[in-house]
């Protein structure tokens, strides 16, 4: 009783061991090899599949993902003879499977020591600032040297990238003073340029204000040029008028000027700020005369006024009385009008 349990055990195991070596599930992402007696001879797909019990087997189990190697940080000379640290990261992708595991031997380490080889071989080729600034160049130049490599692999390298690149202290502390002196140089280039925007916008307020201030003066001496001519004409009239009084023998019209001008004298005299005293040099008589003779020259062009508007009347009836006539007053040789002291 207790052999026939131990064996049915047994039998049981023995069935559930050969169904798992039978029966393969293949997950999604996932490609198994088939060797049979040692021999590759097909690659099975995502899914379910038989193998033949005791003759076949599973070879490989590849990865058929896209997968991410790290490279691991190096220090890489470069052309003008400086060190720099370099790493980087690579994206590989396996597609045909039976290439990747019978073509070569540990395919993440092969290829990351493919690209630190060729990572150091672009790097030395190139000078300091370029590889500090040509990054896409490197990514470029790498992914299409590894590409070609493992394509008998059956791997894709899809992605290249640089993760890091350290240059010297030294490099890196003459980078932060260029960087600031560049820095520096800017801001005093944009400190310039406002100084000469401001001095710009203050030279043409300058002249627009001179323009203004020209116009003003032009606009003012023209004004003050046609009042002097102006006052020149009325000055030419009366001088014509007088000039005609003294042709019909009137002198009072020259007594009038003596006047006006004794007056104007006079007053200058009474306007100096520093006379105290002021001199009157001619007799008062004279001046008296002068007035009185200013006096007879009004009173004699009223009578022509008047004369010249009878003259005008037309048909009027002479008057039963004439007005009577002025006297005459005697003047004084020389043609001075007598006054009374």
């Amino acid at each position: 009783m207790d052999f026939s349990i131990i064996f049915v055990v047994m039998f049981a195991a023995f069935a559930i061991i050969f169904l798992f070596s039978v029966i393969k599930i293949v997950p999604q992402g996932r490609e198994f090899t088939v060797e049979r007696f040692g021999k590759y001879t097909k690659t099975l797909k995502p899914g379910i599949s038989i193998l033949t019990p005791f003759v076949e087997r599973v070879g490989h189990r590849m990865n058929m993902m896209e997968q991410v190697l790290d490279v691991p940080q190096q220090e890489v000379i470069t052309k003008d003879n400086a060190m720099v640290k370099v790493d980087a990261i690579v994206f590989i992708q396996v597609m045909e499977a039976s290439a990747a595991a019978y073509r070569i031997e540990n395919l993440p380490y092969a290829i990351t020591q493919l690209c630190s080889t060729n990572l150091r071989t672009v790097v030395g080729s190139m000078e300091l600032d370029e590889v500090l600034f040509q990054r896409d160049s490197i990514n470029s130049r790498l992914l299409t040297v590894i590409d070609a490599a493992t394509e008998p692999w059956g791997v894709k390298v899809n992605r290249i990238e640089i993760k890091d690149l350290t240059p010297p202290a030294d490099i890196t502390n003459a980078m932060a003073r260029q960087m600031k002196a560049e820095r520096e140089r800017r801001a005093v280039i944009t400190e310039a340029d406002g100084e000469k925007q401001a001095a710009i916008a203050r030279a043409e307020g300058a002249k627009q204000a001179a323009i203004l201030e020209a116009e003003g003066r032009r606009e003012a001496a023209f004004r003050d040029a046609e009042a002097r001519e102006r006052e020149a004409e009325a000055e030419a009239k009366a001088t014509a008028m007088v000039s005609e009084a003294i042709a019909r023998g009137d002198v009072n019209a020259i007594n009038y000027f003596v006047a006006q001008k004794y007056v104007e004298a006079f007053a200058e005299l009474a306007r100096n700020p520093t006379a105290k005293t002021v001199i009157v040099p001619a007799e008062m008589s004279g001046l008296v005369g002068t007035i009185a003779g200013l006096g007879e020259l009004v009173g004699l062009a009223r009578e022509q006024q008047q004369g010249r508007t009878d003259t005008r009347a037309v048909a009027r009836p002479a008057s039963a009385s004439a007005p009577p006539a002025r006297a005459a007053t005697p003047r004084r040789p020389g043609g001075a009008v007598p006054t009374t002291e």
